[in-house]
């Protein structure tokens, strides 16, 4: 079995506690359902998020998921002028049988923008 690396990306429309929960349970449900994962294939997660999230960490969201035994850490994004704003951000390092080239990497709402060489 491999390790590999999974991302993805979502966008919501402000900075609300429930959105930020909601979205980032989503993205990591999605992540695992393209993928063919379970929360057993997860080594560890890395959440990010851009400076103007703040109302609540996004592993909580995964937290909530019943992942609980999985180290999860939260990060902030740099402050890029001009950069996409309002969005969540996932590097998820997994167990697999995939080869990378058939690792599905998810960007969801308006993150999608962030990689239109990925299909939808």
């Amino acid at each position: 079995m491999a390790v590999r690396a999974v991302r993805g990306a979502t966008q919501i429309d402000d900075d609300d506690r429930q959105q930020i929960l909601d979205a980032t349970t989503e993205l990591l449900q999605a992540v695992l359902d393209k993928n063919e994962l379970t929360a057993d294939d997860l080594i560890s997660v890395v959440f990010t998020a851009t400076p103007d999230l703040r109302a609540e960490f996004p592993a909580y969201a995964a937290r909530q998921m019943g992942i609980v035994d999985v180290p999860l850490l939260c990060a902030g994004e740099i402050d890029v002028p001009g950069a996409m704003p309002r969005v969540l951000r996932l590097l998820a390092h997994v167990e697999t049988d995939r080869p990378r080239s058939q690792v599905k990497h998810v960007y969801l709402h308006g993150a999608a923008a962030l990689r239109t060489d990925l299909p939808r």
